[in-house]
């Protein structure tokens, strides 16, 4: 049934009031609450309450931002600043994320005490810090974050050139564990001695990081970029042997497990073979160990200059084991001689150093460890 004039007049204006009001409410805003000065004045104060220097309830700051972060760092001005320091200190008001609560604790001390005119190496950073590496902290080169002013001001304690330090702050050494200064301290002191590039520091980075988990008695004083350059690198090499003896252990120990029907996860697969068993002997001074890694078989090779780790494979097929006699003295090991035996405990092969043949007291040690283990010297 056709609609009448007024009633087509009528639907039209209700859809034009439809199309009004949608507009109306794509372009409204909603209303914004009021910044939470009461939340930002209590996370700022939380915990360091002896400290304050003003009223918190006469705090009445012309802001608009909504921004918890920016609210808490003014909050923080307001209470504990009598004087503006680097934006470094005031970042934790602003994130910690990643920081556990002492550090958060402790990046908050040191802001308070530098900000309040009172003393940074007083208030713990002399831990760490001599009184003019404090005073380079305060004052560091551009824009940098916490850690990389601390160890800025570090190399600008040893360095004459501001450049020097400003390229160690941009490093990984940055990042290294604050339980660990003392060794990257001598780090630090050591490319200021050696100035390199950011790159090449970093690439070092990882193997002195190796060193001092391996020997925390590590420094690379005495050394220079060369010798630490080829150190580095015979590193990389063992690592790269130590990958691939690794990746053929894990393929025979996989075939063992799927001939006997076994299906071992990762977990069940130790990062050893099997090795022989002989005899257990007694601690004295000299010592054969068995050689059931990786590792251990690249280490013989880097110490004794000979290619044993290339016999991976047999030991782990179970065709051969290798053994290293070795002198214990005064805390000292000296590796002396390596020993290669066969299926029938047969010792086929025995190398010293650079694969030269036992000496005569190696020879007499030797023997008597056959003797007692049952080992036929060849």
């Amino acid at each position: 049934m056709a609609h009448s004039l007024i009633q087509r007049r009528r639907e039209a204006e209700r859809a034009r009031v439809e199309a009004y009001e949608l507009s109306l409410r794509h372009v409204s805003q909603r209303t914004r609450p009021p910044p939470d000065f009461e939340t930002a004045i209590y996370d700022a104060r939380r915990g360091f309450e002896a400290d304050i220097v003003r009223d918190a309830e006469a705090w009445k700051p012309r802001m608009k931002t909504r921004d918890a972060a920016r609210l808490r760092l003014a909050a923080a001005r307001y209470l504990f600043a009598r004087y503006p320091v680097a934006e470094h200190l005031e970042h934790i008001w602003i994130d910690g994320a990643g920081l556990g609560a002492g550090e958060i604790h402790l990046r908050k001390r040191w802001y308070i005490a530098a900000a309040g005119g009172g003393s940074l190496y007083a208030a713990g950073a002399a831990e760490w810090l001599s009184r003019k590496e404090v005073h380079a902290f305060l004052n560091p080169l551009g824009s940098v974050g916490f850690e990389a002013a601390v160890w800025q001001a570090i190399a600008r304690s040893y360095a004459n050139d501001p450049a020097v330090a400003m390229r160690i702050a941009r490093t990984r050494i940055t990042q290294t564990p604050r339980a660990q200064h003392r060794f990257w301290r001598d780090v630090v002191r050591f490319f200021c001695a050696h100035p390199t590039t950011v790159e090449d520091m970093d690439d070092f980075h990882d193997y002195l990081a190796d060193c001092h988990r391996r020997d925390p008695e590590y420094t690379p004083k005495g050394r220079s970029l060369i010798s630490l350059g080829r150190q580095m690198r015979d590193w990389h090499r063992d690592l790269d042997a130590i990958a691939r003896i690794e990746a053929a252990r894990r393929r025979a120990e996989a075939a063992r497990n799927r001939a006997r029907g076994l299906a071992a996860s990762p977990e069940q697969i130790e990062d050893r073979w099997l090795g022989v068993a002989i005899a257990g002997a007694k601690r004295e001074e000299y010592v054969v160990v068995q050689l059931r890694t990786a590792a251990a078989l690249v280490a013989e090779t880097r110490g004794m200059r000979h290619c044993v780790a290339t016999y991976a494979t047999k030991c782990i097929a179970g065709h051969a084991s290798i053994w290293s006699l070795r002198r214990r003295a005064s805390g000292d090991v000296q590796r002396l001689l390596t020993i290669e035996l066969d299926t029938r405990s047969r010792a086929v092969q025995v190398r010293g150093f650079a694969n030269r043949p036992p000496l005569a007291e190696e020879s007499k040690i030797l023997e008597r460890w056959a003797q007692a283990r049952g080992i036929m010297l060849l």
